[in-house]
């Protein structure tokens, strides 16, 4: 008997998370930075797949999530995606 499943890949649910200050639904609560991305593609946020995704956490710096980043997330999840061209 081996229910050690459960243990490792908790449930999934829809949850909605923040990208570029729009709400996207995801389901969760484990996600790559890819999907993330594409969610939000799919639900009209303005980005690409190839834009930077960094998670930002209260009173903490952005932290950049790669593509193959797996993140935990839940409703007070926010994300800011940008195409990284810095003229400054």
């Amino acid at each position: 008997m081996n229910d050690q499943k459960g243990a490792a890949n908790p449930p999934e649910h829809e949850t909605t998370i923040t990208v570029n200050n729009k709400p996207v639904v995801v389901v969760g609560p484990r996600l790559k930075g890819r999907e993330i991305k594409q969610a939000a593609i799919d639900q009209g946020v303005d980005i690409k797949l190839g834009f930077i995704l960094s998670q930002v956490e209260p009173g903490a710096r952005p932290k950049i999530v790669g593509d193959d980043d797996i993140v935990t997330v839940n409703k007070n999840s926010v994300f800011v995606a940008n195409d990284d061209d810095d003229d400054s």
